[in-house]
């Protein structure tokens, strides 16, 4: 029994010695800050970037050999897979800075805002990349999340991140039913519509029209919406360019669908 009992003190001298005299001591116990924000990468032909909030990187990528990756967050992607980060309330420049080698850390799309208590934000990178200038395009807008009170239907809101583009509605048409619905209102370019609990769980093919008009401007087929979701539908890309309904397309328009929760 002595033997035993020496080697338990030894061993936990020996702790004690190699982890400091405070080591038990630094504990964090202060909660989270309650702000969130997330950080959409929309701005057309720009470089791949990781998020800042005034010196502070908020999203980056690593690669296979476990460095940061040079590819950061790119074109039509979300940083931190959509994924809100936690972030104190105050006033902070947010940008995103060149992940590639040439150009590291520049920053391309500042933008100066403030962060209210317990509030949810989207950063987004907007417009198209200005190769002379190497700028971008960005704007906030905060996420005034509807907490669902009826499980079968999905609360949609449409974002405009198209800066040649007129302001648009977003319209949703159920596949089975053929029932076709606005979501919200006619929603301006850097502008977000409220989020509105409009659609029953089901498949829908999406569109937008300008105001007046019966024309479809961008569409996407066959989106999923399920019930008691949130959903953010951003509308990105350049107008001029070919129609397509595939997002993954460069430089064509397109509705991004992400969910808030």
């Amino acid at each position: 029994m002595n033997r035993y009992t020496s080697l338990a003190a030894l061993l936990c001298a020996g702790l004690l010695t190699a982890c400091g005299e405070d080591a038990v001591q630094k504990i964090i116990t202060a909660p989270l800050p309650a702000s969130r924000i997330r950080f959409f990468n929309f701005g057309v032909n720009a470089p791949g970037v990781n998020f800042y909030a005034n010196e502070t990187k908020m999203t980056a990528i690593t690669s296979a050999t476990g460095t940061e990756s040079t590819t950061g967050t790119v074109y039509g992607a979300v940083g931190a897979s959509g994924a809100y980060a936690a972030i104190d309330p105050g006033q902070y420049t947010l940008t995103g800075k060149i992940a590639a080698t040439t150009d590291k850390d520049l920053a391309i799309s500042p933008l100066t805002t403030t962060i209210a208590e317990g509030k949810y934000y989207s950063y987004y990178m907007s417009g198209i990349y200005n190769t002379t200038t190497k700028t971008v395009e960005a704007f906030v807008v905060e996420d005034q999340i509807v907490e669902p009170t009826d499980f079968s239907k999905a609360t949609v809101r449409f974002v405009h991140a198209i800066s040649n583009a007129n302001p648009m509605t977003l319209y949703a048409k159920n596949t089975t039913t053929a029932t076709e619905l606005a979501v919200g209102g006619e929603v301006a370019y850097k502008n977000a519509g409220a989020f509105v609990t409009v659609l029953p769980t089901g498949i829908y093919d999406l569109s937008t029209r300008y105001t007046g008009s019966a024309t479809n401007v961008i569409t996407r087929p066959a989106i999923t919406f399920l019930g008691g979701r949130v959903y953010t539908i951003t509308a990105r890309g350049d107008i001029t360019s070919a129609a397509s309904t595939a997002c993954g397309t460069a430089n064509r328009t397109c509705l991004d669908n992400t969910a808030n929760r």
